[in-house]
């Protein structure tokens, strides 16, 4: 079971006292958990929601209707629910072949596997919502109009974070928080299990292509998410890594996201600027290193049981060759753990990646496992939702807290 550690910004107002079991009239701070399979592996989804029992809970499925009031802090209600119960399933009659022309002209273009905002399509310019490229000739374009989730049996746990009393009225906006659940899961996969087209020619070209220790000559000793970000990926890492470990912090700087207890046996940094790798406290040594202009891994065979790699996976301009390196430094049964949101440095980023929806980047990281090879045990994870910490700088402007993403495997024994 996920820890989740809540922000200040999720503390009941003083004019809101705790209770004891929840009521119509309660505000909980809920976490809701989905689960599902993929023919590329096992995928967990976590989202924070401040739920108004009164307005909110007749949106919900029939079951946590039923067994949400009368619960205290702390408790979990679990649900199975089959393939088609809470996403349609799929129906080939959503799935439409357009002509190319179809499709607005621009900065994008269609590539096979990729989702796409559905009002880009001419027959839908008023819809929200993404289709999935799933076809291209010279002159047709074939789109999957179904839920990415359809067909899929979930599992949803509903955790109980806090519980307070609703003082004044009962009126508002309703939250139909199951549907912002759903929105993106599903798009971290394959279709039908064919490759999705992430490797056009101009892929991970950058707006700056100097070489990279030019932008990085000067140190940069910002932090890159906010807090509430911070603590997610560091109690991710805390969870998957074991005491005693060696582990590799790939692509380094002046922190490392780990717990400050994690028990590792030594942590080795990899990064491209002195000063920052100098300046992190958890590091017991660290190799000043350039992948993108040589992705040669300077360490031995099976030198590692863990390498994480925090919010730079967005830069690599060669990510094969670099996973193929890890695959080579991580021990049979290591694990190698990718952790990322959505911000970058422009400048820096790869132009790929600024073209994908958030769980299209979850894809993309695990086409780099799946075409690598060498990988199993292939996961990915979510957290959103979350309130920003009242102390970040970003703090009325942007309300909830960075996303986090995450996707890791294990080297085959």
């Amino acid at each position: 079971m996920e820890q989740v550690v809540l922000s200040s910004a999720s503390v009941a107002p003083a004019a809101l006292r705790p209770e004891a079991t929840i009521t119509a009239r309660s505000l909980v701070d809920l976490v809701w958990r989905l689960r599902w399979q993929s023919e590329a592996g096992r995928h967990t989804e976590t989202f924070f929601t401040p739920f108004n029992v009164w307005r909110d809970l007749d949106l919900c499925p029939a079951a946590l209707q039923r067994d949400l009031p009368g619960q205290a802090v702390g408790a979990t209600l679990s649900y199975g629910f089959a393939a088609g119960e809470i996403v349609a399933g799929h129906d080939p009659g959503q799935v439409r072949t357009l002509p190319l022309a179809s499709f607005a002209q621009g900065r994008l273009q269609p590539q096979f596997g990729r989702f796409y905002p559905l009002g880009l399509l001419r027959e839908f310019p008023l819809l929200g919502g993404a289709f999935r490229c799933v076809g291209l000739t010279p002159t047709s374009l074939s789109a999957d109009l179904n839920h990415p989730l359809a067909g899929r049996s979930l599992a949803l746990e509903v955790s109980i974070q806090n519980i307070r009393r609703k003082k004044g009225d009962t009126g508002g906006q309703c939250q139909e928080w199951l549907e912002q659940l759903l929105d993106g899961p599903g798009q971290q996969c394959r279709w039908h299990g064919q490759p999705t087209d992430f490797f056009r020619a101009d892929a991970f070209a950058r707006q700056d292509e100097q070489p990279d220790d030019h932008f990085y000559t000067q140190p940069r000793l910002v932090s890159h998410l906010d807090a509430q970000a911070r603590q997610i990926i560091s109690d991710l890492y805390g969870r998957l890594l074991r005491p005693g470990w060696r582990v590799l912090d790939l692509m380094s700087s002046w922190q490392s996201h780990l717990p400050l207890d994690h028990g590792c046996q030594e942590v080795i940094g990899l990064g491209l600027n002195d000063e920052e790798l100098r300046r992190n406290p958890q590091l017991a040594g660290y190799v000043v290193h350039d992948l993108n202009q040589d992705p040669r891994l300077p360490f031995g065979e099976a030198a590692f049981d863990a390498v994480i790699c925090t919010v730079s996976v967005e830069y690599l301009i060669r990510p094969l060759p670099v996973f193929a390196e890890v695959g080579r430094i991580l021990k049979p049964g290591g694990i190698f753990v990718l952790t990322f949101s959505n911000r970058w440095f422009p400048p820096k980023v790869v132009k790929v990646w600024t073209e994908l929806l958030d769980f299209e980047r979850l894809g993309l990281t695990l086409e780099y496992f799946l075409r690598t090879g060498g990988y199993t045990d292939l996961e990915t994870f979510s957290a959103r939702g979350w309130p920003r910490p009242l102390t970040d700088k970003y703090y009325p402007q942007i309300r909830f807290s960075d996303p986090v993403l995450a996707a890791w495997g294990r080297k085959g024994r």
